[in-house]
């Protein structure tokens, strides 16, 4: 059984460990090195970050939302991002955390959810799609990886629940 609860500083390691193998994979991020948690912690909205606990009490996921802009028009719109450990995928852990957010987010007024996934990520795309995110379009060659041109599949999810 999997708990979602809060995010915490006492998180930080699993956290960062999770997205480290994330970054290793190649598919999952553009980026190529974990933030320490200050940068992390920065970087994405408080009340908006869930973590997965397993039976054991150890992490095995999490989700987190980052601000698209600082411009007010934009209060509203979001951009999430989700990593489970390699021992729990396949097991809805990503489908459950997705949940979480898109509720916390709907209670605070977020409107829209975005993110973008490399289109050989099959299983976030698979995710994000049972999730209710639709995909907008395929941005090509958007940047380089590893030297490497890749596109992006961008995606959105716009709650039924906000006017």
């Amino acid at each position: 059984m999997t708990t979602i609860r809060p995010m915490t500083p006492a998180d930080a390691d699993s956290v960062l460990d999770i997205y480290r193998l994330g970054i290793a994979t190649g598919d999952a991020t553009f980026e190529t090195e974990v933030p320490d948690w200050d940068r992390f912690d920065r970087g994405h909205l408080p009340g908006h970050r869930f973590v997965a606990v397993d039976d054991t009490g150890r992490v095995v996921g999490w989700v987190a939302l980052s601000a698209v802009s600082d411009r007010c028009v934009y209060a509203g719109v979001a951009e999430n991002s989700v990593y489970v450990h390699l021992d729990a995928r396949g097991l809805g852990v990503g489908t459950t955390l997705l949940r979480a957010v898109v509720d916390s987010s709907e209670a605070d007024g977020i409107w829209t959810i975005q993110t973008g996934v490399f289109p050989e990520n099959a299983a976030s795309l698979a995710l994000h799609a049972n999730a209710g995110f639709r995909v907008v379009g395929r941005r090509v060659r958007l940047g380089r990886h590893q030297g490497v041109w890749r596109d992006v599949v961008f995606l959105e999810r716009r709650s039924p629940v906000i006017d």
